[in-house]
This record gives structure tokens, C-alpha cells and sequence, in this order.
């Protein structure tokens, strides 16, 4: 009886993923197509500290937008969230690392269609920097994946 069931389950996880791999592939090709055009009109809402780290990092990478400090004034919006964990105890002692942990997530939505026009999320484990290290890439892959050359 429980292996009828584990082949249940494993046929139906593999018949979603066969149905939904139309969707995956239209979905990847799409952000091979950047959605916002050079020299846009970007805000970058508060992100408790992080869109300061980010407004930098999009400086240092010469990604091709234009950051406003007014909402009203821009095309797309930069949202997102970051958090930073501090190198505990054991990881100082038995790795001998005092490196944070960072993790920072971000989208950008066209303000007028309200579509999500990109979206990137890293994950850093010993962190030289902090938030700017995650912020940097960030600011790297909207310049490489996002924004248009031309």
C-alpha cells in the first residue's frame, strides 16, 4: 500500500513538472529579453538600510538607470529585503570565520503596467563586506540581465 502511494506521488510530481515546463522555458527566454530600457527613471523604495548599499553599488557597476529619490518621477521601482547574520560563536571557533551571512532579494516592477520586469535574489555565505557585497551583486546582475545595451 505505501509503495502505491509513493508512485502516486512521484507520477503526479513529474506530470506537473512535465505540464508546467512549457511556462519554464517561455519564462527563461523572456529574461534573456531586458525589460528596462537604459537610462529609465528607477526609484529604489526603503529596504531598512539596504537601498543605500544598493544605490552605491549601482553606481560602482555603472549599471545604465537613472535613480530618483521621488516616486512619482520614475518608471520602474527597485523593492526588496535583506538580512545579515553575524558570524556566531561556533563558526568563529571551529571555522575559524568571522564572515557574515548575507541574503538580499530584489524586484523591479514597470510602475505603470505594474508587471515585474526582473527579479534577482543572492545568497552569500562568508561575506567579506556585508550588505555590499550582496548589494554589488545585485546591482551587477540588473546591469548584465536587465537593463538594455542599446
Amino acid at each position: 500500500m505505501k509503495r502505491t502511494s509513493l508512485n502516486v506521488v512521484v507520477v503526479t510530481v513529474a506530470l506537473c513538472l512535465f505540464i508546467s515546463m512549457p511556462n519554464i522555458v517561455a519564462n527563461s527566454a523572456d529574461t534573456k529579453d531586458p525589460k528596462i530600457p537604459r537610462g529609465a527613471k528607477v526609484f529604489i523604495a526603503p529596504m531598512e538600510g539596504f537601498e543605500t548599499f544598493l544605490k552605491a553599488a549601482i553606481v560602482k557597476k555603472k549599471v545604465a538607470i537613472e535613480v530618483v529619490e521621488d516616486r512619482n518621477k520614475a518608471e520602474f521601482e527597485i523593492t526588496g529585503v535583506a538580512e545579515s547574520k553575524k558570524a556566531g560563536a561556533a563558526k568563529k571557533i571551529i571555522m575559524g570565520s568571522w564572515h557574515s551571512t548575507e541574503d538580499a532579494s530584489i524586484k523591479v516592477t514597470d510602475l505603470k503596467s505594474g508587471e515585474v520586469v526582473y527579479a534577482y535574489s543572492v545568497h552569500e555565505e562568508n561575506s567579506n563586506h556585508g550588505q555590499q557585497s550582496s548589494a554589488e551583486s545585485c546591482a551587477k546582475h540588473l546591469k548584465d540581465e536587465a537593463v538594455k545595451v542599446k
